[in-house]
């Protein structure tokens, strides 16, 4: 059974890129930093194909400590989808240090350290896919996002590097998720709100939110068989809403 690794694993889109990885025949390790609840509740989900592990991406020790974990136990993953992430929005002028280092930390910094800790074994083993989950923010900015959209700007440039460099049996694309129906980007967005929905509805050709199964979707392309002469790209997933 081959592994998938996905950071992020345990909530949101996370959450159902690891079910969906292990639906199609993966053993999972999803990473998660804190909520041990929702460890617990995907891993059931999994039946028994999915492992939640503990690790702050933020620290370079523990990820290399976890990795050499893995690879001891499973070898080296298949596939590794870099997805976690963190938001601390503010306007730029009132942003703090704190602000922008935290979410460089784990959205940047976060997939360079996973990636260095698990492509050796990738490349070594013969091949692999990489995922990283950015954000259509990379590409188009929005206010009080300034740490956020830089770290995801970054994050397809890092794309697009790995992508030369650990061709050609490593594959690494980047998708790019639109405005996606869950609690973090609903809370965010206060879309709790049916007034501000339809205002974000209304920019969507599609005229509706995301679904973390069209992620998953997306997903399972970028990792299978058909995908193998996509390398070094983005995929955006948004239903229309930013056509670059």
């Amino acid at each position: 059974m081959s592994l998938a690794v996905v950071s992020g694993g345990t909530r949101g889109i996370g959450r159902a890129l690891s079910l969906r990885l292990a639906a199609l025949g993966h053993r999972v390790v999803a990473l998660y930093r804190g909520d041990d609840d929702a460890a617990r509740q995907t891993e059931k989900a999994g039946d028994g194909r999915i492992e939640a592990l503990r690790c702050d991406l933020a620290r370079p020790e523990e990820v290399r400590a976890v990795c050499a974990s893995l690879t001891a136990r499973h070898g080296a993953p298949s596939v590794l989808v870099n997805n976690a992430g963190v938001n601390r929005d503010r306007p730029f002028l009132s942003m703090t240090d704190r602000d922008w280092d935290t979410v460089l930390a784990t959205n940047l910094s976060g997939p360079f350290h996973l990636t260095r800790a698990l492509a050796p074994a990738m490349v070594e083993a013969g091949g692999g896919s990489i995922v990283n989950v950015a954000s259509t923010t990379a590409i188009r900015p929005r206010a009080d996002g300034a740490n956020y959209c830089a770290s995801k700007a970054g994050l397809l440039q890092l794309t697009k590097c790995l992508a030369l460099e650990l061709a050609p049996h490593v594959r690494v694309n980047a998708l790019l998720p639109g405005f996606t129906d869950t609690e973090e980007v609903t809370e965010r967005y206060r879309l709790d709100d049916p007034e501000r929905l339809g205002a974000v509805l209304g920019t969507i050709p599609r005229g509706r939110l995301g679904t973390a199964e069209d992620m998953a979707d997306a997903l399972e392309f970028l990792v299978g068989a058909r995908s193998g002469y996509v390398n070094g790209q983005q995929l955006v997933v948004d239903g229309g809403h930013f056509m670059g």
